[in-house]
């Protein structure tokens, strides 16, 4: 079993940068891929990021291409989401997630385990 806790959510200005970590509990994380997905009230949850379980490649959805980048340290077990340039519309629950696949995917359907969320508010 796995546990994602996130944290480094808060209230930022638009234009202002965040940080977001998940650190995860267990032996597997360097295995999995890790995806950072955010969600607002009364709307599906998006897909942000993602990155393999070697940090070889990347992925980015097209709103936070630029602006985003997500990276991991396997020693540290954490994954960490770089937010830089926040506009209101990034305002959300930001929720770390993990899928023991060896492939990038943007499907929440293909992650197994979730944080709880941190919320991110970017003030206008």
């Amino acid at each position: 079993q796995v546990q994602l806790v996130e944290s480094g959510g808060g209230l930022v200005q638009a234009g202002g940068s965040l940080r977001l970590s998940c650190v995860a509990s267990g032996r597997t994380f360097s295995t999995y891929t890790m995806g950072w997905f955010r969600q607002v009230p009364g709307k599906e949850r998006d897909f942000v990021a993602a990155i393999r379980y070697n940090g070889g490649s990347t992925y980015y959805g097209d709103s936070v291409k630029g602006r985003f980048t997500i990276s991991r340290d396997n020693a540290k077990n954490t994954v960490y989401l770089q937010m830089n340039s926040l506009k209101p519309e990034d305002t959300a629950v930001y929720y770390c997630a993990g899928a023991s696949i060896t492939y990038i995917s943007t499907a929440q359907e293909a992650y197994r385990y979730w944080g709880q969320g941190t919320q991110v508010t970017v003030s206008s």
